[in-house]
């Protein structure tokens, strides 16, 4: 089905879709005309980080799609999956004043059908999935690379734009789409961050103040890990660096923090050049679990 809706607080109008089928026979038929098209997928709720993404694929594509789709096989747990925010209308301003003319918000339904009855065929990463937050969060990335494979596959050739926050993510993405050979290009986006350093999440929204402030640790941990490589640091010491910043803060449980090879995301011991490297870091503030990410030769 397809349903045109206005936003009236931004002014330009919106085509909102359900079907898969619509949604992909939209993209071909922008396609047809000659017209670029740039997607970014999401799960909703969305805020600046989300638009900063939007954006950037409305700055390069002529036509931008986002999708708004609450992956039920990415929750381990059922509490999880439904207290997740549910905010279609606030979501498509969001895309909409961002440069989105397409949301695609299909039912759980129409993704995966017969649900709740898992399907038969996944799609599964080998060894980039199954380290850090893969070891934490059982499953997820399976959930992960299934449903993008299902949403690129639908969106035809195009552009598609990842936040390097979540960088893990990011590298399965590429591997999805270079192994299965989709005609998508894959564009990863600097992480956007609070003027304190905080990266942007909805997952921020769950903290009081003082947790909030406690959350400030991570950023703080990648930069003491980056200074400490400056510094002639191996690999243990750079770990040690951010492991000692998140230890001052007895509101925060770490989970691991660890500097990996940008490609393989396994623990690095040298550092060949820039960009080759990563710094990466996940804890607990309060039971929200919190990640963030950088190139420690590179700004935090």
């Amino acid at each position: 089905m397809i349903t045109n809706s206005t936003t009236p607080t931004t002014g330009p109008s919106v085509v909102v879709l359900d079907t898969l089928a619509g949604y992909s026979a939209h993209l071909e038929n922008e396609r047809r005309t000659g017209r670029t098209v740039g997607v970014v997928l999401t799960m909703g709720a969305l805020h600046r980080g989300h638009a900063a993404l939007i954006s950037r694929a409305s700055s390069e594509c002529e036509v931008v799609a986002v999708s708004i789709f609450v992956n039920p096989t990415q929750f381990a747990e059922t509490a999880d999956l439904t207290s997740y925010p549910r905010t279609l209308d606030a979501d498509v301003d969001v895309a909409t004043s961002a440069g989105a003319s397409i949301v695609f918000a299909p039912a759980v339904t129409e993704m995966y059908p017969g649900w709740p009855v898992p399907s038969a065929t996944t799609v599964s990463v080998r060894g980039l999935a199954e380290r850090w937050e893969g070891l934490s969060r059982p499953g997820h990335f399976d959930g992960m690379a299934t449903v993008v494979t299902k949403l690129l596959s639908a969106s035809g050739r195009c552009r598609t734009y990842f936040g390097e926050k979540d960088f893990q993510q990011l590298a399965i993405v590429r591997s999805v789409v270079r192994d299965l050979s989709m005609p998508v290009d894959v564009v990863g986006c600097a992480t956007v961050r609070e003027p304190d350093g905080l990266a942007l999440s909805s997952r921020n929204a769950r903290l009081d103040p003082d947790q909030r402030a406690a959350a400030l640790c991570l950023s703080r941990a990648l930069r003491a890990g980056s200074s400490a490589l400056a510094g002639g640091a191996d690999r243990s010491g750079v770990e040690a660096a951010m492991v000692d910043v998140v230890a001052g803060e007895p509101q925060v449980t770490l989970d691991y923090a660890v500097l990996v090879d940008a490609a393989t995301l396994e623990q690095a011991d040298e550092a060949p050049s820039t960009g080759s490297l990563r710094l990466l870091i996940a804890a607990t503030v309060a039971r929200v679990r919190l990640i963030d990410n950088c190139d420690p030769l590179g700004p935090v």
